[in-house]
């Protein structure tokens, strides 16, 4: 893989990906009007799981500091009003047979952490996990987060209400 990506979330995401043979676009949040529609916040991947339907992913990284996910606690999973109105806009846009959500990819900073049966994966020294939660879902349970920064979250319960492993989602 070239390293084009700009941060160690996106790098990493991408080499799930590639180890798992899931097709995928990576936009360059700087082409995006090669889609048309320039006044959309970018999303980051088109991804292409085998037998499912085209996904529309918007990555967010975050740090876990957890000692346990017994019980999926600990978990930031905050995002803009702007992402959540731009993957609406691109579900809009691309219809029906394309599926958007967001990936949560979280960064493990503990040494010792109770994973709980759940798959990580090691990229460049570093443990991640992945979540992913459908924007529908998202939309529907998100509650305001910061009126000055215009974020969203969605409070604990319904995380562990929505989040699926990115293996049960994508595989």
């Amino acid at each position: 893989m070239m390293d084009f990506s700009p941060n160690h979330y996106e790098r990493a995401f991408e080499n799930w990906l590639l180890d798992n043979r899931i097709q995928y676009v990576a936009v360059d949040e700087h082409k995006r009007t090669a889609f048309g529609h320039s006044d959309i916040k970018s999303f980051d991947f088109l991804l292409y799981p085998p037998g499912g339907k085209t996904v529309i992913a918007e990555l967010k990284g975050r740090t876990f500091k957890g000692a346990s996910l017994a019980k999926l606690t600990g978990f930031e999973c905050w995002v803009t009003a702007e992402d959540v109105d731009g993957l609406t806009k691109w579900q809009q846009v691309f219809g029906e047979d394309h599926q958007a959500l967001f990936v949560f990819a979280y960064k493990i900073e503990n040494i010792d952490v109770d994973f709980d049966g759940i798959d990580v994966f090691d990229f460049d020294q570093i443990r991640y996990l992945f979540f992913c939660i459908r924007l529908d879902d998202y939309r529907k349970f998100m509650k305001r987060r910061s009126p000055r920064w215009q974020t969203v979250t969605l409070p604990a319960g319904r995380f562990r209400d929505c989040a699926v492993h990115i293996n049960e989602f994508l595989l």
